[in-house]
């Protein structure tokens, strides 16, 4: 079952139930995934691949903005956008925790040969790749740095 159908098919339980929040989350997703299936060159298909990259933009932009909401003290905006996040992450794959993402970055280390803060670009390159869609890219690369170090 692709994304777009567990997200149509969430949307009609969603309508029933009369859960805005969830709605809310997935309708930013069924948007997205349309604006993608548009995009020149899709030819109307979406990879699994592309899915996750198109889910995890939308969290990324919601935790941006929910981080401003937060800054300005906007108590009802931050809530929804915590919510839409909540939705959204429910379709991405289990988050590593902050003690797998160090013994993967780890493990690429190793695997690349890496001495220093010199090689982070070939360890950046290597588990951008491996780990996308488990975490983001600011924790592989605060975890790479640290590591580096």
């Amino acid at each position: 079952m692709s994304l777009e159908e567990k997200v149509m098919a969430q949307m009609k339980d969603a309508m029933k139930a009369k859960d805005e929040a969830l709605l809310r989350g997935l309708r930013a997703i069924k948007a997205e995934i349309i604006k993608a299936k548009t995009d020149p060159g899709a030819n109307g298909q979406i990879s699994e691949d592309g899915e996750m990259k198109i889910l995890q933009k939308l969290v990324k932009s919601r935790k941006d903005s929910l981080e401003i909401y937060q800054t300005q003290n906007r108590p009802d905006l931050a809530t929804k956008e915590s919510e839409e996040i909540a939705v959204i992450e429910k379709f991405l794959p289990q988050q590593l925790s902050e003690e797998e993402l160090k013994a993967a970055v780890n493990a690429i280390i190793a695997e690349v040969g890496a001495a220093g803060p010199q090689d982070m670009g070939k360890v950046m390159g290597v588990a951008s790749k491996q780990l996308a869609g488990k975490t983001d890219g600011k924790a592989i690369a605060s975890a790479v740095k640290e590591l580096l170090k």
